[in-house]
């Protein structure tokens, strides 16, 4: 039997099992051992906040359309930071290039279920890389995701940057943003983030709640204010702060998924008198001027590269490892106690 994570309504988590079915031609069938549980996206399901819950998408158009529901509950198999074993190969594929063998280590998407059945296109040059321990393959998407702004800020050497957000999306854009030269300033509400926002390579660290943020990061840059900032809380006030942070001519680079209306961003202040620059990263591409070169793929394979290489360390960043049959504490801790955990990983 396969068993399956599904919202069956806001805030209310089941695990439902279902027969497995016989593996179809170009698929690999992947045993999971760890998915990690994205505290951003899955928790708009989990709330019932998700514009899929109330609106249409429609992609030809690129544009929500109101009146029907895109997505109803049971929302099942959210989740995409997968790890696991390949247990079994379809004979048309099987000794492909680039495919993976059965008992092969692999990591990709297929959502919180005990078993993906995964074309095997999407698995093709996915077997989890020599010396790099099951665990860290879980965040091979969420790497790419803080990867992804960072290359959409387009930072240079010795330039500062301001990071709002230190879970642990942010966190890795803080240390990726440091590998790339720059001088880090990290925002978060809570000090145990900030903390770990230090150990990632932070040369400072503010507290949202607490400190004035933006005069703060002015003053510590000679009046100007940041070169650029990174904006992946997903909270409108944490954007209105970073773009009152910025210099002139400055750039914010949005890359948290933002719920309802703006409450908390006026886009009549410093945004329109300091000519700033807004940028929206989302992981379904890369930053245009570098789509030459660069895939979301080339992203995944070289964080996890870098992780291997020990220049990211990411398996400090669990907190807590839960069997899945317990799905329903960990998005209750992540929910109601964020300030308890980082990166939650089901275990199966």
């Amino acid at each position: 039997m396969e068993r399956v994570v599904q919202f069956t309504g806001p805030r209310q988590v089941e695990v439902a099992e279902h027969r497995s079915q016989p593996l179809p031609d170009g698929h690999l069938r992947v045993r999971t051992r760890f998915s990690g549980i994205s505290a951003g996206t899955e928790l708009t399901a989990y709330r019932g906040t998700n514009p899929y819950l109330t609106r249409t998408w429609d992609p030809g158009a690129r544009l929500f359309r109101e009146g029907a529901a895109g997505m109803e509950y049971p929302v099942a198999g959210w989740g995409y930071s997968e790890v696991g074993e390949v247990t079994e190969v379809a004979p048309d594929v099987d000794g492909s290039p680039g495919v993976p063998s059965a008992g092969d280590l692999v990591w990709g998407i297929w959502g919180h279920r005990s078993e993906g059945v995964v074309p095997a296109e999407r698995l093709t040059g996915h077997t989890l890389p020599d010396g790099l321990e099951a665990l860290a393959g879980s965040f091979a998407r969420v790497g790419a995701i803080a990867y992804n702004a960072v290359l959409a800020a387009g930072i240079h050497l010795g330039e500062e940057v301001a990071v709002f957000g230190q879970g642990v999306i942010g966190l890795l854009t803080t240390r990726l943003a440091q590998l790339s030269g720059a001088t880090v300033t990290a925002v978060d509400a809570l000090d145990g983030r900030l903390e770990w926002a230090r150990k990632y390579g932070a040369d400072r660290t503010l507290n949202a709640r607490t400190d004035a943020v933006a005069e703060t990061i002015r003053a510590a840059t000679g009046g100007r204010g940041a070169d650029t900032a990174i904006e992946i809380s997903g909270v409108h006030p944490a954007l209105h702060t970073a773009l009152r942070s910025v210099t002139v001519d400055g750039t914010v680079v949005a890359s948290g998924f933002y719920q309802g209306d703006g409450i908390g961003l006026r886009l009549g202040d410093e945004f329109h008198h300091n000519r700033v620059r807004l940028i929206c990263s989302q992981i379904g591409g890369v930053p245009p001027h570098l789509a030459g070169r660069w895939t979301v793929e080339r992203l995944q394979q070289t964080f996890l590269s870098l992780v291997a290489a020990g220049r990211v360390d990411v398996t400090s960043l669990v907190s807590h490892v839960v069997p899945v049959e317990n799905a329903a504490e960990a998005y209750a801790l992540l929910d109601e106690r964020p300030g308890d955990a980082l990166q939650v990983v089901l275990s199966f």
